[in-house]
């Protein structure tokens, strides 16, 4: 009876089996369709598991993860994907995973809904970072001018500010706009001064702390000027006698709030 059953363990395993042998493994070598001494045929999870790992080398060689704007290390030193909300112990899961399904659905749907929004092609210049309404890169602050005056027959005094922009772009306009000390969160407020902004694109915006005395718009007493040749903004504002008006200085209600990078200049008194 033991014999009859050695003898069919050898029928069905296609191969001799030695008495003693108690491996009870699955021949992997003499599996339909595989060759001999190949190991056997990898099972579907198997292919998906060696597949996955091509993939993972192949990007580990190719892809720079600091270029992926959904790539981010977490503080407890694991990876996560910003796009699925997947978590990853190493760079190389993490990769994987970037050449999975999942993730190119995804991406496929990101890419989907900015070309339904308009937003596929990402502006490569300022005036069309400002059309769009993104700021583009900053490069720096620009260089500037102040002159105080008085006028001789009114007395008003008068500042006239220069502001370079020689990196402007075509089309780009220099803006300006007062801001009350309330607004800005760059220094502790101060009643008694009020701020004029310049900004232009790529430029950080620059601010002007001068005295909170009511402006005067008078013909010929407050202009702007922009030269488009020497990329120079100016402008130049004459203050009023404070102890001839009444009320409270002229603000800026309703103006458009901008971020200050930093306050450029000195009180102007």
């Amino acid at each position: 009876e033991a014999d009859g059953h050695y003898a069919a363990l050898c029928h069905h395993s296609g191969r001799p089996m030695r008495r003693g042998d108690s491996s009870g493994g699955i021949d992997f070598q003499h599996r339909e369709g595989s060759k001999f001494g190949g190991g056997g045929v990898m099972s579907e999870t198997q292919a998906n598991a060696d597949r996955r790992e091509r993939l993972r080398k192949l990007a580990l060689e190719t892809i720079d993860l600091e270029k992926d704007p959904y790539f981010l290390k977490n503080h407890l030193g694991t990876f996560e994907c910003k796009l699925c909300l997947t978590l990853h112990n190493t760079e190389g899961n993490y990769l994987a995973h970037t050449q999975g399904k999942r993730h190119q659905q995804n991406l496929a749907r990101r890419a989907a809904r900015e070309e339904q929004l308009g937003l596929a092609a990402k502006p490569n210049t300022a005036k069309a970072a400002l059309a769009a309404g993104r700021s583009s890169i900053k490069i720096g602050r620009p260089g500037y001018k102040v002159t105080k005056s008085r006028d001789a027959a009114t007395k008003q005094r008068s500042l006239l500010f220069e502001v370079d922009y020689p990196e402007a772009e075509e089309g780009v306009q220099p803006r300006h706009r007062f801001m009350s000390a309330y607004e800005q969160r760059v220094e502790p407020p101060d009643k008694n001064y009020q701020y004029l902004l310049f900004a232009c694109e790529p430029y950080e915006t620059v601010a002007f702390k001068i005295p909170n005395h009511p402006i005067d718009k008078g013909e010929g007493r407050f202009f702007t000027s922009w030269d488009g040749e020497s990329k120079q903004f100016s402008t130049q504002l004459f203050f009023q006698d404070p102890s001839s008006v009444k009320g409270a200085p002229q603000g800026s209600a309703g103006a458009p709030k901008r971020t200050v990078s930093a306050i450029n200049a000195g009180v102007l008194a």
